[in-house]
């Protein structure tokens, strides 16, 4: 199936090529649903609640129906339906209690913007405000309020979660392997510490936006940016009982996701809407501080982590408990938590672990997937505990990574044998630590440190990722040949940024021998015309989407070699092609173009054979298993990414001010399809994990009123954030079953900018930190409060010592002291 990897025999593969869309999205020819105006539409507003919990007593619509232009207006009263994408748990507006701060509560559609605003204003709602539940660990709690009361009664996809009725547990994850016990016994060290970070919002360029029509006999047409077109569709069906026939969702082109995006969100309210209106279509354009209440954002964290370790350094054992935010629904944050799961060690082998991890109600906006999918958020505990460990142990922090990194033979957590193909991750380690010149300063780092008085400090950080996705997870290409020789590819998967319809053009380039520009990538996505694939997530859509693309190229091969054996009267073993046409090997005079094929060939005497060549290619996940649920242990993983950080920071050891002036980022991609498109994507991942390690996360008061739902107050990073120096590194270990042996890396940049962040800052002024993010303020308080390395310890050599490994809890989401 697969051509040969050697790169001397690859055209387009591993070579740099402008992305196809850049034309039209630079000169504003690209259409986002935000452009969009259609015949008749009118615009919809919600009505927000205040309050993080609090049961509505009434809503008084009468004046805002009464406004000249209003055309609809519901409540949760109006509505019987619930959503959700494995558990469905959540209404389409309010009904009878607000589980959350920015939770909508009734909506309008109307002839203007302006109109819908007015509208919405004039809508009363009288409250019964309750005590929220604000902090996920005082939900663990036996004695917590029920965000969820009815948890027990809903329907959930049983064969991979697991809620708890009873208790504000939607998911519980359990891994066991080994004996965990046995080895902390046998361990010369145990240590334990908590880590945790708050809440963080996507902030994609285009806030959330979609336009539905519901027609005459429920045929709804859906316009929406959404990442995943095919998944709108079947949780719409589902939600509303319609045979996926009536539905037509269309993406065009998306202002990026990062996972908040992928499910379903407004494109049913929306829908309700336009009914009530009598089949007018709708839309509904989430605001910027929407975008940070209304709708979902990425879970907090809280992570413990006890790990034993040999008198050599080897780690024996490690039990390991997380504690997810998932806000007031479930949404994706239940297959987070079953993701991080199974990657929760990180990239090293661990003989005897325990994982328990826990997806946990709140009454704050619900969590959801990004980037990186819960290993943003657990590598931060994991690379700063390594960190700790190695220090304790008195080992260098490179080394104890290097004893203890996964390698092929070893094992993971779920119980799968790493392979040579599998992915090197020392190799990105050392690359980085090359880079960087890790374990010592160079002479003009020396100078620079006399002449400013400030310190500079290096880490390192280590990640993994493999994609979070259903065993039956599939996708398919359909390639079709114009009457001028070129090809355009239909693909379900969704450009949202990543670069994706400029890759499979260079891998269908690459597998017809055709020149690169006569190969076209449809960017809009229409579940009507296209083939389907599952999400545009998870970082699976170069591989699986890759593979089906060449299995389509290969399949309209086919059927133009079986014209052009007739043509030509030749075996069909005997032929062979180029960019231009289809000849005997033995005798290449004696050829047929493929624009004289491309849609049929006609004889001279008027005879035809043949038709337009279309090639259709299907490509399903492979030996992947659910996980057991008691023991965590089954085939997860399609394919893992590995990667590495690098971090020199710059700090001031006064006011714990600092500056990152370089960062190496390496990871092990299998084979590299565009470079530019890769260190793009590295370099973009980077700035978005700095920005979660050095300014972003949600802010709550005691009441759970968001304090920071815009830019005003909650900062990301831009273009002059970036480090100073920036160097991005391919290791290429072939992933077998991979498109010319290539697997993803959308997502992993963004893991473990944090802590290798973290570790660097700690190597220049001794500051530990134990919370993201890290702000000068952070900095300057771990210097001044030193705590004795024994608090963390509770096993040595020589015996047992004292231990409080909560000690220097932080609790997430709580507000920042100036």
């Amino acid at each position: 199936m697969y051509e040969n990897n050697d790169p001397k025999t690859l055209t387009y593969v591993g070579k740099s090529a402008l992305r196809k869309d850049v034309g039209d999205k630079l000169t504003g020819k690209a259409m986002y649903v935000s452009d969009m105006k259609l015949p008749g539409m009118l615009y919809a507003q919600v009505k927000k609640s205040p309050h993080a919990r609090a049961r509505i007593v009434h809503i008084d619509t009468a004046k805002a129906e009464a406004l000249p232009g209003v055309r609809a207006v519901l409540t949760g009263d109006d509505l019987s339906y619930r959503i959700g994408l494995y558990i469905v748990d959540k209404n389409i507006l309010a009904k009878g209690e607000v589980r959350h701060y920015g939770e909508a509560v009734a909506a309008v559609a109307a002839t203007s913007l302006e109109i819908a605003r007015k509208a919405v204003d004039l809508i009363e709602v009288e409250y019964e405000v309750m005590q929220p539940v604000l902090n996920h660990m005082d939900a663990m709690k036996e004695d917590a309020v029920l965000v969820h009361p009815d948890l027990g009664s809903y329907e959930y996809l049983e064969s991979s979660f697991t809620p708890v009725p009873n208790t504000n547990i939607a998911n519980w994850t359990k891994l066991r392997k080994g004996d965990v016990e046995k080895g902390f016994k046998e361990s010369a060290y145990i240590v334990e510490r908590e880590y945790d970070n708050p809440s963080v919002q996507h902030v994609p360029m285009e806030t959330h936006v979609a336009i539905v029509q519901w027609g005459p006999r429920d045929t709804v047409t859906i316009w929406t940016s959404a990442q995943s077109p095919f998944t709108v569709r079947n949780l719409f069906c589902h939600t509303f009982s319609l045979p996926l026939g009536k539905v037509r969702v269309i993406v065009p082109a998306v202002g990026g996701g990062f996972g908040g995006k992928a499910g379903i969100h407004l494109e049913p309210l929306v829908a309700c809407l336009s009914r009530k209106a009598g089949g007018l279509p709708v839309k509904f354009q989430a605001t910027r501080e929407e975008e940070f209440s209304l709708l979902p954002c990425r879970s907090a964290l809280t992570y413990r982590i006890k790990t034993g370790v040999s008198l050599e350094g080897k780690i024996l054992a490690q039990k390991m408990e997380m504690f997810w935010d998932a806000g007031a629904y479930a949404d994706y944050a239940v297959n987070v938590t079953r993701a991080s799961g199974y990657s929760a060690s990180g990239p090293y082998e661990i003989p005897n672990a325990w994982v328990d991890a826990y997806t946990v109600y709140t009454n704050k906006p619900y969590g959801t997937a990004y980037r990186g999918f819960g290993h943003v958020e657990f590598h931060w505990g994991v690379e700063r505990h390594m960190d700790l460990i190695a220090k304790i142990i008195g080992i260098d922090p490179l080394e104890f990574r290097k004893k203890n990194a996964l390698r092929p033979g070893s094992i993971t957590l779920t119980g799968e044998k790493i392979t040579a193909h599998t992915g090197n991750v020392i190799a990105c380690m050392d690359a980085v630590a090359k880079s960087i010149k890790y374990g010592k300063l160079t002479a003009a780092e020396k100078r620079r440190e006399a002449e400013t008085g400030k310190k500079i400090g290096k880490g390192i950080a280590l990640l993994q990722k493999a994609p979070a996705m259903p065993s039956n997870t599939a996708t398919a290409a359909v390639i079709k040949m114009n009457s001028d020789a070129s090809v355009t590819v239909n693909i379900g998967l969704t450009e949202i940024g990543q670069g994706s319809t400029t890759a499979l053009a260079q891998i269908v380039a690459e597998r017809l021998g055709f020149d690169l520009d006569k190969v076209y990538v449809k960017l809009e996505k229409d579940t009507e015309s296209d083939p389907y694939d599952w999400q545009t997530v998870a970082s699976k859509g170069l591989l699986m989407s890759g593979n089906a693309c060449i299995l389509a190229c290969e399949d309209m091969l086919r059927k133009g070699y079986a014209v052009a054996s007739h043509i030509l009267k030749a075996g069909v073993e005997d032929l062979a092609h180029d960019g231009e046409r289809i000849y005997v090997k033995h005798d290449e005079e004696n050829s047929i173009s493929w624009q004289k094929i491309a849609v049929g060939y006609a004889y001279p005497d008027g005879e035809s054979i043949g038709g337009p060549l279309i090639g259709v290619g299907s490509y399903i996940a492979q030996g992947l298993s659910n996980l057991d649920k008691q023991t965590g242990q089954g085939k997860p993983a399609l394919d893992w990414t590995f990667g590495a950080h690098g971090i020199i920071c710059e700090v001031d050891p006064v006011t714990g001010e600092y500056a990152v002036r370089k960062i190496a980022s390496a990871f092990d991609v299998g084979k590299v399809v565009n470079p530019s498109l890769l260190r793009g994507q590295i370099v973009g991942g980077m700035l978005q994990g700095l920005g979660t390690a050095v300014c972003e996360g949600y802010i709550y008061d005691e009441a759970g009123h968001l304090l920071n739902p815009s830019f005003t107050d909650n900062k990301i990073p831009t273009s002059r954030d970036l480090p100073m120096e920036i160097e991005t590194i391919a290791v290429e270990s072939s992933q077998i079953d991979g498109p010319y042996g290539a697997r993803g890396v959308a997502e992993h940049p963004m893991i473990s900018v944090a802590p290798a962040l973290g570790n660097a800052i700690q190597s220049a002024v001794d500051a530990d930190l134990l919370h993201m993010p890290i702000r000068a303020e952070d900095v300057w308080r771990a210097m001044h409060n030193h705590h004795p390395i024994d608090n963390w310890i509770t096993k040595t050599p020589t015996g047992s010592c004292r231990s409080d490994p909560a000690a220097r809890r932080h609790t997430p989401d709580a507000a920042i002291s100036p």
